[in-house]
């Protein structure tokens, strides 16, 4: 057990997912503190029954502290991470700044627990588009190997947080009104409408979203090999990343079989009845930590495609969730050292 934790970015949309994860899974510690900027210090919250203030994001705060979850943009995670790390906290870092260093550990632990091993201070929580897919990947690759990845994301706009959120709102309130509506979040209206741009141009026609969803499913499956072809859409949905996938595999897996590895994985739930009208919604798996697989199908296209349909929680497993399970992890490796 790590003694004593903190909660960095605590009052934030996915700091508050979570405390509140924290407090469900009963996580082990003798004392708990809250970090957020300096503009959040000196917020009270309750935790587990008691009143918390949060502090303030300094390089004191981490003294005699043993495990850090953090969920700040990249600029403050490259700057406060070392603070921790030169006061002996592990930190498990939810920004993107630290994904892809050859010495920090991308964790998903359903998909490569054994990575956190390698740890020098630092374990990185993947982008949550690319962890609803590995999550999905897994069973499939363990089983055929997995050559090739085509990918279609709908990502909601929670995903570009709290704001995000509030434009599709607003934006929508006001189409239906027939008014005016300036987008700030966005760079097009996101109101009964679909960008297909997350991110900056970064490489042969690829976002930087897209580029993430390459380079971090590589990483996390230790395979340069594996080729993905991302596309990466904003929808005009509140919450939950649905996402379009196709898998090429090694070895030729029926749906029968792909659909039995999907229900025998832990964190994967199927829900595949066409006929029924069966599968995955954004509105049906929102507040849950799964990942949902279905319309599970051979591709057309190629010998050895399985194609199907994945959603989940973009705030909790895409981030707050997997970061809470990380933690986990070192505890249960802590304890049998």
């Amino acid at each position: 057990m790590y003694e004593n934790v903190a909660l960095v970015g605590a009052t934030g949309a996915v700091g508050s997912i979570c405390r509140q994860l924290l407090e469900e899974r009963q996580f082990p510690f003798k004392t708990i503190k809250f970090l957020a900027s300096a503009r959040s210090a000196g917020t009270k919250l309750t935790f587990k029954g008691e009143e918390h203030t949060v502090e303030e994001l300094r390089p004191e705060a981490f003294e005699g502290v043993g495990l850090v979850i953090a969920s700040t943009p990249d600029d403050v995670s490259a700057e406060f991470a070392p603070w921790a790390v030169e006061r002996g906290a592990v930190v498990v870092d939810e920004s993107g700044y630290w994904r892809m260093k050859a010495n920090v550990p991308l964790v998903v632990p359903e998909v490569n627990p054994e990575a956190i091993e390698k740890h020098e201070g630092i374990i990185a929580s993947p982008n949550c588009s690319t962890t609803q897919m590995v999550v999905a990947m897994k069973p499939l690759h363990d089983a055929a190997r997995i050559k090739r990845v085509i990918v279609s994301t709908y990502q909601a706009t929670s995903g570009a947080g709290v704001s995000g959120e509030r434009e599709l709102e607003e934006s929508s309130r006001a189409s239906l009104a027939g008014q005016p509506y300036k987008n700030k979040t966005f760079a097009h209206p996101i109101a009964f409408n679909l960008i297909p741009q997350i991110g900056s141009p970064k490489h042969q026609g690829y976002t930087s979203e897209e580029m993430k969803m390459v380079y971090e499913t590589r990483k996390i499956f230790n395979d340069d090999s594996i080729r993905v072809c991302p596309t990466c859409v904003r929808a005009p949905v509140t919450n939950c990343h649905s996402e379009s996938i196709l898998v090429e595999t090694e070895r030729k897996l029926t749906v029968e079989q792909a659909r039995k590895l999907f229900e025998d994985f832990s964190g994967i739930t199927v829900l595949d009845d066409l006929a029924a009208g069966l599968y995955p919604l954004p509105l049906s798996c929102s507040g849950k930590d799964d990942v949902f697989v279905g319309r599970i199908r051979e591709d057309l296209s190629c010998d050895n495609g399985i194609a199907f349909w994945c959603v989940s929680d973009n705030l909790r497993k895409g981030a707050a969730t997997n970061a809470v399970q990380v933690a986990e992890l070192l505890v249960r490796s802590q304890a049998t050292v």
